[in-house]
């Protein structure tokens, strides 16, 4: 972790909806490894699976990594589409805590239904829609129900997870369900801002960049420590991050005392990077929006190595 934040969110308590993988676990482990006591839902268990169909990818474990790395971890089996699944954990957050300082809106897991290079009648409508359930209305039934204990205290933040930021979304998504999934934490962003500045309460969205997730580096037949071996499949990941980029963009958000600088806007990990000097695992900064918008779109020459 970044050492600027490290004992900076003891007494603090964050949940992290959606931490059984990828950005959502590295969130919540960041932001243990700076002191806070996590709340980590997810529907995938050591008993049960979810949708997404990864049984070795559990909320226990990412709970047994928040503790590992300094904080407190508390697995809870949440599914975020059902209300009384979510009025009870946050009813249960309440009781043993007394407070909520940090809400993660992350829960996403519909990367299968995503049908690209198909016109939107041509999609699958069920998929389509249950994408939309799954990365928005998630989002929404967490927020009604925690909100209320977040701005019990003043200085509470609220983080939308999503995939791009306004200015990299303003490129069609090509499949118009995935386009409005992953616009939507971004205006709710906006709109929770205006909502809790009255509390002294920040709501950011943050995006990732090109995320090296366990599904990421499945789908491309590596691991972490080669990840660099995909590139030759695909140039482009060669300005892939891992998860804790990300992480540590949301502690250092959290850790923050000045965050309100943020309220409403629409980020990547690469743009907190620059402001406040953490690093992704290997040392480096990548800068995906930069590398996309100079050599990707605008033809300009460089790699990505000019870009981490």
């Amino acid at each position: 972790m970044d050492v600027s934040t490290q004992g900076a969110l003891a007494g603090r308590v964050a949940l992290v909806a959606g931490a059984t993988r990828g950005a959502g676990r590295a969130m919540a482990v960041e932001l243990g490894a700076a002191g806070a006591t996590v709340y980590a839902t997810g529907r995938t268990t050591r008993e049960q699976v979810s949708e997404v169909g990864r049984p070795t990818e559990t909320i226990e474990e990412t709970a047994e990594l928040i503790t590992a790395a300094g904080g407190t971890g508390i697995a809870v089996p949440t599914d975020h589409l059902e209300p009384e699944q979510v009025r009870a954990l946050v009813e249960r957050i309440d009781r043993e805590q007394g407070r909520l300082d940090v809400l993660v809106n992350d829960v996403w897991g519909g990367e299968a239904l995503i049908e690209f290079g198909k016109k939107t009648w041509e999609t699958d409508l069920t998929g389509g829609l249950r994408m939309l359930r799954l990365g928005v209305e998630t989002h929404l039934i967490t927020s009604y129900y925690a909100l209320p204990l977040l701005i019990r205290h003043p200085g509470g933040l609220v983080v939308e997870v999503t995939d791009g930021n306004e200015e990299f979304n303003k490129t069609y998504r090509e499949n118009l369900f995935f386009d409005l999934t992953k616009n939507a934490p971004i205006r709710t962003a906006f709109g929770l801002a205006e909502e809790l500045a009255e509390f002294d309460g920040t709501a950011v969205s943050i995006s990732p960049g090109f995320l090296r997730s366990e599904q990421m580096l499945d789908h491309f037949g590596v691991r972490e420590e080669n990840w660099r071996d995909a590139v030759e499949k695909e140039p482009h990941f060669a300005i892939a991050e891992s998860p804790h980029f990300v992480g540590r963009a949301v502690a250092a958000l959290a850790a923050d005392p000045d965050r309100a600088r943020w309220n409403g806007k629409s980020v990547f990990s690469g743009d907190l990077a620059k402001v406040y000097g953490f690093t992704d695992l290997d040392g480096s900064r990548p800068d995906v929006l930069g590398y996309f918008q100079d050599v990707v779109f605008g033809g300009k020459e460089g790699t990505a190595a000019d870009y981490r």
